[in-house]
């Protein structure tokens, strides 16, 4: 049997809808599953409606069975006779005293039955089905109409569920199913009824309604190519305004306009924020710079789309004049500090004038660390970071904070190192971001990161959950991506303990582990490893880094699992003690072969991933040491000599991984 579900809403908002989309159809499976309704199905959206398509629904539920689980036995029945427990059981289950049966649940016998529940045909429980689906969607924020009793994203205006071309009558949300649907508006406002599935598609493709998400993404791409090659331009690839433009779009149309060239004068960054932001436009390049140029995504059905131009043409003319007059004004008046001294950073923590002087003093520390000579092009970078902030441009385009910085920075005639670190001091802002280009720029970055982390750890804002509200996990995953980067020696532990002092007390390992798990993400293998890597208590990230990718090669040899039992009953014998091994002492082959296996693989201990190789190597020596040598010698010294080797093959394994820690 064929099903379509239409859940017909009012514009749905791009961003609340693309979050919520990836749980969409994970929701619906759910409510199948919980159903006994399973099948396979199409999900389509638009703007206006949500849109199931089953081609095979079944037309009743699978039979199912439910088990009933009572008192114990010894509290179902007392002097051989039902009490009050069991009486209750049998009514709720509905048998007869003679056929109560028992089972062993957790040690208890109690009282039990099976049933089987016949299925239900399923345009019986579509509508409970359907009305659980809505109800279980979260797109952040709702709204309320009718007398405020139905809350939803958008106001739900109709509702089909046609299985087999029959509507299946039901109300939610106030409304009542009908087969019938909204077409574009530039068409009609009106609902217009349909007789069956099939002629359902017919009207929409006839009234503008492209219902596949995926065809009017391939519409709009071909469209955007099209304008590129007519008119000799380039236009951008921006994989997130595509998605949105999507989201809004149910009949789309790429459209050219333009706008004064004096406008170019701007930052381009600028220009093209303003565009997407506002007013979701695709920015368009020619001969390698930015246009004065742009695409529209209209959503009108029209034979002359001229006047859709002009008037966008006529906003985006507005917001750029305000771009410009921000952008003079603020050149005149150039980066000033006074301004952030007034502008509170955060409870507890003082102003922004306060975070960038503790960034200086984690700069200078910094700049020891890395022996970079370029301290006072850092601490210039650091002085004037925030104080863009207190600019109009970046008033009114919050994420160009720093990138606007720059531009003024070069204007007050700052070096081009001391610019870019200034636009590069957020960098990494996200999964995918670039990392800050040069040495310079890292410091700055870093002790933007440090701050932050050190700041708000003392003042107990500790990320929990899935809650992080100051983008803690972001900040740590930067500290990390950019002490790698730079490949240089960096003890993060000595590092925090060092600049700690300048705030609030409290306990650094918190912050330290917090910053470390961060690991658990960056590598793809079993999490044991990175545990096992990390319980060497090498705190040089670039030495656990190093140590991660060793393991992980010598890993993804296909002999390594059958092999390391060998190096795992190693770590168990071994046992902590201060002997030293004497060579003299050994009194057997086995012995005395381990002992020279193991001195010759030391000499490689400069290159992490030879070593562990070469340690690893050892297992033919170690074997027959284990199969032939009583480490537990009658005679003390022997004793504790053949220990002594144990214990110092593992200290050396442990220097890069605990192999305790290893499961496989």
């Amino acid at each position: 049997m064929k099903l379509l579900i239409e859940i017909g809403i009012e514009e749905l908002p791009a961003i609340p809808l693309l979050k919520e989309l990836p749980n969409i159809t994970k929701k619906w499976q759910n409510i199948l599953d919980n159903y006994h309704l399973n099948s396979n199905f199409n999900f389509f959206y638009t703007p206006r409606r949500l849109v199931f398509i089953h081609e095979n629904f079944k037309a009743k539920q699978e039979d199912s069975f439910v088990e009933l689980i009572g008192a114990p036995k010894n509290i179902a029945y007392k002097d051989g006779k039902l009490t009050q427990a069991g009486m209750s059981f049998l009514e709720k289950s509905g048998l007869s005293e003679s056929e109560i049966s028992f089972k062993e649940i957790k040690g208890k016998e109690v009282l039990y039955c099976q049933k089987q529940v016949q299925g239900l045909e399923s345009k019986e429980v579509l509508p409970k089905m359907i009305d659980e689906f809505l109800k279980s969607l979260n797109f952040g924020k709702t709204m309320r109409w009718g007398k405020g009793e139905f809350e939803f994203i958008r106001a739900i205006r109709s509702l089909s569920c046609v299985l087999d071309d029959k509507l299946v009558e039901f109300e939610s949300y106030g409304v009542k199913s009908a087969m019938s649907t909204f077409v574009h508006r530039s068409i009609s406002y009106d609902l217009v009824d349909f007789e069956s599935i099939d002629e359902y598609f017919k009207i929409l493709e006839k009234n503008c309604v492209v219902l596949d998400q995926n065809l009017r993404r391939k519409i709009i791409i071909e469209q955007l190519k099209e304008l590129e090659n007519k008119n000799d331009i380039i236009i951008s690839e921006d994989d997130e305004l595509l998605a949105e433009v999507v989201a809004i779009t149910e009949f789309p149309k790429a459209l050219l306009g333009n706008f004064e060239k004096q406008y170019l004068e701007i930052p381009s960054e600028v220009i093209i924020t303003s565009m997407r932001e506002n007013q979701r436009y695709f920015a368009v390049f020619k001969n390698g710079a930015l246009s004065n140029h742009f695409v529209v995504v209209s959503n009108a059905v029209c034979e002359n789309y001229s006047k859709i131009i002009r008037g966008n043409e006529k906003v985006l003319r507005a917001r750029l004049s305000d771009a410009e007059f921000f952008w003079k004004n603020d050149l005149e008046q150039g980066l000033n500090n006074e301004k952030i001294s007034k502008m509170i950073y955060l409870e507890g923590l003082g102003t922004l004038k306060d975070k960038v002087e503790r960034e200086k003093q984690i700069a200078q520390k910094l700049c020891e660390v890395f022996s970079n000579s370029n301290k006072e092009q850092i601490l210039q970078a650091i002085e004037y970071s925030k104080a863009d902030l207190s600019t109009q441009m970046v008033y009114e385009f919050t994420n160009l904070q720093g990138v606007m910085g720059s531009y003024y920075a070069k204007a007050m005639g700052m070096s081009d190192e001391v610019a870019l670190a200034i636009k590069e001091q957020y960098l990494p802002n996200g999964d995918d971001s670039d990392l800050p280009s040069n040495e310079i720029s890292s410091i700055v970055a870093l002790a933007n990161k440090f701050d932050t982390l050190m700041g708000l750890f003392a003042m107990g804002k500790i990320p929990s959950g899935t809650k992080d509200p100051y983008a803690l996990r972001r900040a740590a995953n930067g500290v990390l991506k950019i002490i790698l980067n730079l490949k240089k020696e960096f003890n993060i532990k000595d590092f925090l303990n060092h600049i700690a002092q300048g705030y609030k007390q409290f306990d650094l390992n918190i912050l330290l582990d917090f910053i470390l798990e961060r690991l658990y993400t960056f590598y793809d293998v079993n999490a044991s490893f990175i545990k096992a890597v990390l319980n060497s208590k090498n705190y040089d990230i670039v030495h656990i880094d190093s140590s991660i990718k060793a393991l992980m090669e010598i890993v993804n040899d296909g002999k390594f699992e059958q092999n390391f039992t060998t190096f795992k009953r190693l770590a168990n014998i071994a046992v902590k003690n201060d002997v030293k091994v004497d060579a003299t002492l050994f009194n057997t082959q086995e012995e005395q072969n381990l002992y020279n296996a193991f001195v010759k693989c030391k000499e490689y201990k400069d290159d992490i991933s030879v070593y562990l190789k070469n340690l690893f190597a050892l297992k033919p020596q170690i074997d027959l040491f284990f199969d032939n040598v009583m480490i537990n010698d009658q005679n003390e010294l022997i004793k504790n000599n053949r220990q002594a080797l144990v214990y110092e093959i593992y200290k050396e394994f442990l220097q890069i991984a605990d192999i305790k820690e290893i499961s496989l």
